[in-house]
């Protein structure tokens, strides 16, 4: 037997924070020792963060990596194990993104990213350059002052793996997993046994499982042992890494790490058996005449050590995982999507918090659904801090004393009293307001335990109408009252950023009313429907710090508040979840209630099949016209399809402007329509749309009027993959 102990992490990084970043990797190393570990694999870009941007760009942040590299070198960190780090490297003339293998204080090589992620949240190309040469491997000149420290002038540098005395190990970094042209498949056909994948992936509701598959096939059919490594937290921008480093061998699973944290480092270690690679490779006839053949042959380095240990009955072996759910054995943890809604959204935001420097945060709660999830969410942060503290993590101890402004050797350890210092609502009432929504704003809060405040703004708008009727001479009128559409938007406005100037208002100035120092985060709770849509007005209450939930949609939230109602201990959210969608911005008469479904034109479940053909599937309104058709043929006249693919890309486009104001929001969703980096499109649109709808019409005036047969002679359900994908959540993972 060949016995190996490996170890993979997950690490809470902070993009540019050096100090942080640095302790963080020299705490899993330490980790990764005391548990006998001889290789150890970090995230990547671990020593800069993996979300420094366009501060890679900057010479001090590779002058900088350099120097942390250095320091973990001279001291006693890779004595005896073999580290492999990440951070960025300039060779000539070129950036590239690397992993530094490291052993007894000495580089080994550096391993430049061959394939780089550029699209969605990613713009890798727009910092580094892949690395072309696959032949061989150049000599890399280490900045003199490395060269001095470590009495090394140069290092191997390229694609290629590095061979021990028994065995051999080979990094592949993240998206290159991805690719059509994997390197373990080659890499595996020269030998190697070990493979490192160092990564920066973020969370995405039900992505988790799609990503634990590539790293099973990566070694299900050819054999070896995957290791994968992945940053946890909020590194400071809209995503969440959401960790969950692994160890898999042969196809099986056999150590996870967690996917939600709020640690800040968190080592996971297997032992495994190399023979088994050996013998289920050896059991492969195809294999064995691949790997003798002409393959492709990759460049190694030779390190004169052994990893290995042989049979010894005091190290057990990893086995394949095994995890309960209902009456399923699954060989991997995975959360359902509500537990994600819950966990994600509320590390990202106690990251955000004490990495901000603010006291605590502030919601406008009005009783309805999303805000409701906001207040749910934060009142679940306040859970996992008080549960983290109560199994002895110091770090996270140590920040909620700080926030909560703990004093005499007190913590938190009710998280309704913790909620209590750290959290204000508050219902803004207006005239337009029911009871109903007031009482469960109320109860809520009680719930939760925040600081609850109910104020009515009728006398603000009053004065700001008053204010109006004295410039014009005219007072505006709902359209309940007799008013123009255009008068009763104008008033619902008003109502809205009013809101919004008094939670700021709030925040800034409630830690003084209480005695308290620092300020408040204004949190947003506009779904990524509503977004879409643009079923928000410009600069009102969706106008925030930050948003848990702005790349969630309302199907998603309805369930998650089902799920909280029971487990996170909020019943009054069962209520809220069942209350029709309203905004509550125009007056309740007995023939005429505010929805907002009615208000859109159409249900959130529409928004989502067509947020998912416009972003997902990438429709524009003629090919989202033809898919529909299939999609909804069977209920639904050409021309009545029409009309509501019209309706929706008329408002989208017309309302497309208030994304490039958009609250920085959590992403959790493949077809937000946030612009910052995510969905990339003018903002002002021919909201016309004359030559596309004029297809349209043309395709409507062809078709049978009566509506459209879908044939099924094929098998399926007729609509094809398009149609079908844009009802399934899971689409564009």
């Amino acid at each position: 037997m060949r016995l190996l102990k490996v170890a993979t992490c997950n690490l809470n990084q902070w993009a540019m924070d050096f100090d942080c970043n640095l302790k963080n990797i020299k705490e899993s190393i330490s980790k990764a020792k005391e548990a006998g570990a001889v290789i150890r694999l970090g995230p990547e870009l671990e020593i800069t963060g993996y979300g420094c941007e366009d501060h890679f760009l900057e010479l001090d942040t590779i002058t900088h990596a350099w120097e942390c590299l250095k320091e973990i070198l001279l001291g006693e960190w890779t004595d005896g194990i073999f580290c492999s780090i990440g951070m960025p490297v300039i060779k000539g003339s070129a950036r590239y993104n690397c992993q530094v293998l490291c052993l007894n204080r000495k580089i080994v090589m550096i391993r430049p990213k061959m394939w780089l992620a550029n699209n969605e949240n990613y713009r890798e190309l727009r910092w580094f350059t892949t690395w072309k040469q696959k032949d061989q491997l150049e000599d890399f000149q280490l900045p003199s002052d490395i060269s001095e420290a470590l009495s090394q002038k140069s290092v191997p540098f390229g694609y290629g793996f590095v061979r021990f005395l028994d065995t051999a190990v080979a990094v592949e970094t993240c998206e290159e997993l991805f690719t059509a042209m994997t390197p373990h498949a080659e890499l595996q056909l020269n030998g190697v046994e070990v493979f490192m994948n160092a990564s920066g992936s973020h969370h995405q509701l039900r992505k988790l499982d799609l990503r634990v598959q590539e790293f099973i096939g990566a070694t299900n059919t050819i054999g070896g042992v995957y290791m994968y490594s992945n940053q946890q937290g909020c590194d400071g921008g809209r995503l969440y890494y959401d960790g969950c480093s692994c160890v898999v061998v042969n196809g099986n699973m056999v150590a996870q790490g967690s996917q939600f944290s709020l640690k800040d480092s968190e080592v996971v270690v297997a032992q495994v058996d190399l023979d088994a690679i050996a013998s289920f490779r050896g059991s492969i006839s195809s294999f064995q005449e691949q790997a003798s053949s002409s393959r492709p042959k990759v460049p190694s380095v030779a390190v004169p050590v052994s990893l290995c240990q042989p049979f010894n009955l005091k190290m057990s072996l990893s086995g394949p995982l095994k995890v309960h759910s209902g009456l399923r054995e699954l060989l991997v943890k995975y959360h359902l999507p509500e537990e994600e809604i819950a966990f994600g959204p509320s590390c990202w935001l106690w990251d955000y918090l004490r990495r901000s420097g603010a006291s605590g945060f502030l919601l406008p709660l009005s009783g309805g659904a999303d805000s409701s999830s906001v207040a749910a969410i934060v009142g679940c942060m306040c859970q996992l801090v008080v549960k983290e503290i109560a199994k002895g993590d110091e770090q996270v101890k140590a920040d909620a004393i700080r926030i909560g402004k703990y004093a005499d050797g007190q913590f938190p350890i009710d998280s309704k009293e913790f909620a209590k210092r750290i959290f204000y609502t508050v219902f803004m009432g207006s005239e337009n307001s029911s009871e109903a929504t007031r009482q469960r704003a109320k109860v809520l809060a009680e719930e939760i335990g925040s600081w609850h405040l109910d104020v009515c703004i009728d006398g603000v708008i009053s004065a700001l109408l008053s204010l109006f009727q004295t410039l014009t001479g005219k007072r505006p009128l709902y359209k309940v009252d007799g008013g123009s559409n255009i008068e009763n938007l104008g008033l619902q406005n008003i109502q809205a950023r009013i809101r919004m100037v008094l939670a700021f208002m709030l925040a800034s100035l409630m830690p003084w009313v209480h005695n308290k120092e620092g300020f408040y985060l204004v949190l947003g709770s506009a779904n990524v429907d509503e977004a879409l849509r643009g079923y928000l007005t410009k600069y009102d209450c969706s106008s925030a710090d930050i948003n848990p939930i702005g790349g969630i949609s309302k199907q998603d939230l309805r369930g998650f508040l089902r799920w909280a109602a029971v487990n996170l201990g909020y019943p009054s959210l069962a209520e809220i979840e069942a209350a029709p969608p309203t905004a509550e911005l125009e007056p309740i008469r007995a023939n005429y209630s505010q929805l907002d479904e009615v208000d859109m034109g159409m249900t959130y479940e529409e928004l989502s099949v067509y947020g998912r053909l416009r972003k997902i599937f990438h429709c524009g309104p003629v090919s989202m016209f033809k898919n529909l058709c299939y999609k909804w043929g069977g209920r639904l006249t050409p021309s009545e399809v029409a009309e509501k693919v019209k309706h929706f890309f008329k408002y989208y486009s017309i309302n497309r402007h208030k994304m490039t104001t958009l609250t920085p929001a959590y992403h959790a969703e493949s077809y937000s329509p946030e612009d910052n980096r995510f969905d990339l499109r003018q903002f002002l649109y021919n909201a016309r749309w004359p030559y596309q709808f004029r297809k349209i019409d043309q395709l409507v005036s062809e078709l049978d009027a009566d509506g459209v047969a879908i044939k099924k002679e094929l098998g399926g359900d007729g609509m094809g993959v398009v149609a079908a994908g844009s009802s399934d959540p899971k689409a564009g993972l």
